[in-house]
C-alpha cells in the first residue's frame, strides 16, 4: 500500500504562492443528502446527493512585515479569490493532482496565539462555486 508525508505541499491564493507561510492545509469538500424516500421503498431511507459545497482550512505561520503574509492576507477579507492546492509542490500529474476553485475569505485572525506560542493564523474558508481536480 502507498503512503506518502506531506513535506512539501504548494497553496496559492489569488495567484499569491503561500509556501512559506502554509503549515497545514486541509481541503474537506461534501454533498448535502436530500431524503426521497417514499412508500415503495419498503422501510428503507432512500437518499439523493444535492448541493456540493467544500471548506480550505489553513494553518499559516504569521508573518507582518512589509509584502509578507498579513499584507497578502488583509486586503483579501471579503472577497472572493481563487485557490490551487496539491500534496506536493512538484509538476501537476497524475500523481500528484491540483485541486482548485475559489474561496471567500471570510475572517483574518492577524493575532492568535499564548506567551510562548509561535505566531500561528488558523482559517477555515467555503469554497465559491465549483472545486476542479486536474492532473495535468
Amino acid at each position: 500500500m502507498p503512503k506518502m508525508v506531506l513535506l512539501a505541499a504548494h497553496l496559492t491564493l489569488n495567484a499569491n504562492n503561500l509556501n512559506e507561510y502554509t503549515r497545514k492545509v486541509e481541503l474537506s469538500t461534501e454533498v448535502e443528502d436530500k431524503d426521497v424516500t417514499t412508500y415503495s421503498s419498503l422501510g428503507w431511507k432512500v437518499v439523493l446527493g444535492g448541493i456540493k459545497s467544500g471548506e480550505l482550512g489553513l494553518e499559516f505561520l504569521q508573518d507582518v512585515a512589509a509584502t509578507k503574509l498579513d499584507s497578502i492576507m488583509w486586503p483579501l477579507l471579503g472577497q472572493v479569490v481563487p485557490f490551487t492546492a496539491r500534496l506536493d509542490s512538484a509538476a501537476i500529474s497524475a500523481s500528484n493532482p491540483q485541486y482548485a476553485g475559489n474561496v471567500l475569505i471570510n475572517g483574518w485572525n492577524p493575532l492568535e496565539g499564548s506567551v510562548g506560542d509561535e505566531a500561528t493564523v488558523s482559517v477555515g474558508y467555503p469554497t465559491s462555486g465549483a472545486v476542479t481536480r486536474t492532473t495535468s
